[in-house]
């Protein structure tokens, strides 16, 4: 998978999935755009890629705003000239909690952050890549898109609806020369998967880790890495006629059937 020449724009890339991606880019030569809210991780992935001899630019943004997301297509193109790939990636958990019992601002929170900020994403640079042509584009859903967790009412609609938009640009764009498609992770060893684990248990969120890993088939958390791998497969021109999936990247969690239970226990 060589990305020389190609520009990849990536939203939430100052950590976890998000700057592994942007890393896994830089080192198959892509210039890479780095977006996100957090200024200081924005910059130091950035200065990551700079310091291993690569190209790449930083830019913060709130990705629910539509200007914030018009500038940081505008400031891409000005320093790149072109998006060849976009993660569509920025995304928070929201609380575990019953519905019963959810907190609304909470929930508008998640919403906007996990599907309008997809949305203004597909937006704003799928104009772009019709224009050139050509582009792939790849959303960051879940497996929480496919099956239900139990007090994650906020994320699961949010995720469940990044694939419905994933199909539905995708059947818009596809004899245009782009391509949108989804990846959807189970538990990955990043900050969110250690946040589910700390609100579950505050006290003892390693016992939670611990239940979580032995319900998977693979027996472990995924990594950063491995998602990234997949990200950069469907960008590639290995993908050339994929577009409109989602592909799971789950340690087999889906496939067997199980539910790694968020639902607080009394």
């Amino acid at each position: 998978m060589d990305f020389s020449g190609k520009v990849a724009l990536i939203t939430g890339a100052a950590n976890g999935i998000g700057r592994a991606t942007a890393l896994a880019f830089s080192a198959r030569g892509a210039k890479v755009m780095v977006v996100d809210k957090d200024a200081a991780g924005a910059e130091r992935t950035a200065g990551t890629i700079q310091q291993q001899g690569g190209q790449a630019k930083f830019h913060i943004a709130d990705v629910t705003k539509s200007a914030d997301v018009q500038a940081y297509v505008k400031a891409t193109l000005d320093a790149f000239g072109k998006i060849d790939c976009f993660f569509n990636n920025a995304g928070i958990e929201g609380k575990v909690t019953p519905i019963a019992e959810y907190d609304e601002a909470m929930f508008d929170q998640v919403i906007g952050i996990n599907v309008k900020g997809v949305f203004l994403g597909l937006r704003h640079v799928l104009p772009v890549m019709l224009k050139q042509n050509s582009g792939a584009v790849v959303n960051t859903a879940s497996v929480a898109g496919l099956v239900a967790t139990p007090g994650m009412s906020a994320y699961v609609a949010s995720k469940h609806a990044v694939i419905g938009l994933t199909k539905a640009a995708a059947g818009e764009v596809a004899r245009r020369g782009v391509r949108v498609n989804a990846v959807c992770p189970g538990p990955i060893d990043t900050r969110m998967i250690h946040s589910l684990e700390s609100q579950l248990n505050p006290s003892d969120p390693g016992s939670v880790g611990d239940r979580y890993q032995a319900s998977l088939p693979i027996g472990r958390y995924g990594t950063a890495e491995e998602v990234a791998n997949v990200v950069l497969f469907l960008c590639s021109d290995l993908a050339g006629n994929v577009t409109g999936a989602q592909y799971v990247v789950d340690g087999g969690r889906t496939a067997t059937g199980g539910s790694v239970s968020a639902a607080p226990r009394s």
